[in-house]
């Protein structure tokens, strides 16, 4: 598991001081994108490669609200890692109380950014990242 920390920003919040929904989405890339770096691979040098990393699917259920000011925490789980392909599952949890606020799920791959095709990263690569993610599974 891999813990992303967060402070809820005000711009993130409706009229009543709660994260609109769709900020969870971004909590969840944020989370991703930081363990995947700490993994060992880093989305730009996948891009200067001409490699993207889409979302395939992506899904979010909202138990309950994170407020303004809130610090969160988006733990982070990596269930499945092969060459072409990486299951996450996610919990935004309140540092506070330990509530769980919201879960959540994707499934990204990896693609030639002109073809759109998915390319297969080689297994040396994602060694660190295999390590690192090894409790998860």
């Amino acid at each position: 598991m891999f813990t992303y920390k967060r402070r809820v920003k005000f711009y993130e919040t409706d009229g009543m001081r709660v994260v609109h929904h769709a900020n969870y989405l971004r909590y969840f890339e944020e989370a991703r994108v930081e363990y995947l770096r700490a993994g060992g691979i880093d989305l730009n040098d996948l891009m200067k490669e001409g490699i993207v990393f889409p979302i395939l699917e992506i899904s979010a259920k909202y138990i309950k609200s994170a407020e303004y000011d809130d610090v969160l925490l988006i733990k982070t789980y990596l269930r499945r890692v092969d060459r072409a392909r990486l299951d996450f599952e996610y919990e935004v949890v309140r540092e506070k109380t330990g509530e769980v606020l919201t879960t959540g799920k994707s499934t990204n791959t990896y693609t030639n950014m002109n073809t759109g095709r998915i390319v297969r990263l080689p297994a040396e690569r994602l060694g660190k990242l295999v390590s690192l993610s090894e409790g998860d599974r």
